[in-house]
């Protein structure tokens, strides 16, 4: 089902009796309505949260620079949240979405309308559920054309498809970490992956419902493809289609042709597929990456990419070649090839001379159980996970909401260390380093236009992987990444400064690091959190306040007559 849009109304309005302040360009409205309904897969059928009854939820669909009001009626049975994954949201951090750190959620059997605020995105982005693991089943892509008047750098396709990649549990998937964080062991695993909603046919009970995507030859098609899933990243390929990848985070990027993709959960892409193949059947794709000795859900969801026309069908139907689950070559290869459009109509603008420099280690870790009552480590601890050693320690007030009314000294502290609070071979022989971790919800403070490098230095503590670390509130330009150590001397020397991707996720490699540089430019309360939902439950989190600039367009906007309330006050 589609969201149900009340009026779009075209040019300047200005929204001041809703303490929104004032866009420019369309103003679009949505109803999303979150409530329980019955779905059937792998043989079984389950009640699931979603939005208008569907899954994957509706679509958004916007020009650049456009707003969005949604009015979000929560029907379900416990309190949600919904963030807008991507939108910078300038100024406007009442609507960013994540729980108890810009708001509290929205109650059962009330609503709130939240202002999405589009600026220089333009691409493809998604909206999910950001209250434990209810993004599971509640979320939906963006779709961002270009400004009116203006068109895609590159020929225009001849239909778009959207791809959402996610995960599918037989299980209540809120039982499921609700009863892995009482524990303190690790979540159980997904069940399968499915593609726009369906697993495909290499699961039970599931060949018949598979998704098709039906194509003309010689046509080339636009797949905007979001990662969904919970817990993997995703190698994805066409079988004998190569894959031109021109967009990824609301970005353009210079056009590299590929046999296959890897996806971390949160990121988006767009990608172009041209039907020049023997009218046929082929199959699409998605097995994970994950280069871990954690468990993790080893299956492989599939759809058909689907010639129009008459042939006899195949057999067996042509498949694709992905990298093996744990190759990290592979995945790096990919990635290394992604880079900045810069053009003149869609130019970079990467900070040079940076102001501020974090180091942050990122590390899965322990926490101590009263009596070892846990079932997280054969000695009765819990799992946890931790940037710079600190796991971060949710409130039961929104942060945001502290911040603006200066409480903040019953909520959260300033104090998170922006340099690793011990120095070790953070990639290498750790058996002499502690595992334990501790609790705290401390938060960065940046100066407004502050030039900020954060450094993300993987380590080898407890189960090492790729971390794909995600930052609310800004798009970012990733300048570099390696293997191994990060070292301030010479690492910095092979920064790309002149046309790394513009983006709002990135994969940090396993032990290893990545370097990201942005202008703190947003004035607000912004999250920053792995996209691995067991490592972001387990506290491998943090939040990023922007101060204000000197004038009121540099200042967070006031708050809207309405916010959900939270349980302190």
């Amino acid at each position: 089902m589609k969201a149900i849009p009340w009026f779009v109304f075209l040019g300047y309005i200005c929204l001041a009796s809703l303490h929104f302040g004032c866009a420019e360009g369309a103003t679009h409205y949505y109803d999303f309505v979150l409530k329980e309904t019955n779905f059937t897969k792998l043989c079984s059928t389950k009640s699931i949260l979603t939005v208008n009854d569907s899954f994957p939820g509706p679509e958004i669909r916007v020009h650049k620079g456009d707003t969005v009001f949604v009015n979000v009626h929560n029907q379900g049975n416990y309190g949600v949240t919904i963030h807008w994954h991507g939108v910078k949201q300038p100024r406007n951090p009442w609507s960013d979405g994540p729980e108890n750190v810009t708001q509290c959620p929205i109650p059962a059997g009330t609503n709130f309308t939240q202002e999405i605020n589009f600026s220089s995105e333009e691409g493809t982005l998604w909206w999910h559920a950001h209250s434990d693991w209810s993004r599971a089943t509640v979320h939906g892509a963006i779709i961002i054309y270009p400004k009116r008047g203006t068109t895609y750098p590159y020929p225009k396709p001849y239909a778009e498809k959207t791809i959402v990649l996610a995960s599918w549990y037989k299980a209540d998937v809120m039982e499921v970490i609700t009863d892995a964080l009482t524990t303190g062991a690790d979540p159980n695993i997904s069940d399968a992956y499915t593609i726009n909603g369906e697993p495909g046919d290499l699961y039970d009970c599931s060949n018949e419902t598979t998704y098709r995507l039906a194509v003309k030859y010689g046509k080339t098609y636009l797949l905007r493809i979001i990662n969904a899933i919970l817990n993997e990243e995703t190698f994805f390929g066409i079988a004998d289609h190569n894959l031109t990848v021109v967009g990824t985070d609301g970005a353009y990027v210079k056009p590299v042709t590929v046999d296959y993709i890897v996806i971390t959960p949160g990121q988006t892409m767009d990608v172009l597929v041209t039907a020049n193949k023997a009218p046929s059947y082929y199959y699409i794709a998605g097995s994970p990456f994950a280069d871990t000795v954690v468990p993790f859900d080893n299956t492989t969801t599939t759809a058909i990419f689907e010639y129009k026309g008459n042939y006899t069908l195949p057999s067996p139907i042509p498949f694709p070649v992905l990298p093996v689950y744990n190759d990290s070559d592979a995945a790096a290869t990919f990635t290394n090839k992604i880079r900045a459009l810069n053009s003149a109509k869609h130019p970079v603008n990467v900070p040079q001379n940076i102001t501020r420099q974090i180091y942050m280690t990122v590390s899965t870790n322990i926490l101590p159980c009263p009596n070892n009552s846990c079932l997280g480590t054969s000695n009765g601890d819990r799992l946890s996970a931790s940037l710079n050693n600190v796991s971060f320690d949710a409130p039961s007030m929104s942060i945001l909401q502290a911040y603006y009314w200066n409480l903040s000294k019953d909520v959260y502290t300033t104090d998170f260390p922006e340099k690793p609070p011990t120095y070790f071979d953070f990639t290498g022989n750790v058996d002499n380093i502690t595992l334990y971790t501790s609790l705290g919800t401390k938060v960065i403070m940046l100066d407004f236009n502050e030039t900020v490098e954060i450094v993300f230095q993987g380590t080898n503590l407890s189960a090492s992987e790729n971390h794909p670390m995600h930052l609310h509130g800004f798009s970012f330009y990733l300048v570099g990444k390696n293997k191994g150590n990060f070292d301030n001397a010479t690492d910095p020397l092979k920064y790309n400064l002149i046309d790394p991707p513009e983006v709002n996720t990135i994969g940090l490699p396993k032990n290893g690091w990545a370097a990201i540089r942005f202008y703190a430019d947003n004035p607000g309360v912004w999250f920053m959190h792995c996209h691995l939902e067991r490592h972001s439950s387990w506290g491998m989190d943090t939040v990023l306040i922007v101060k204000n600039g000197g004038t009121k367009a540099t200042s967070i906007r006031p708050p809207p007559a309405y916010m959900p309330p939270c349980s302190k006050s």
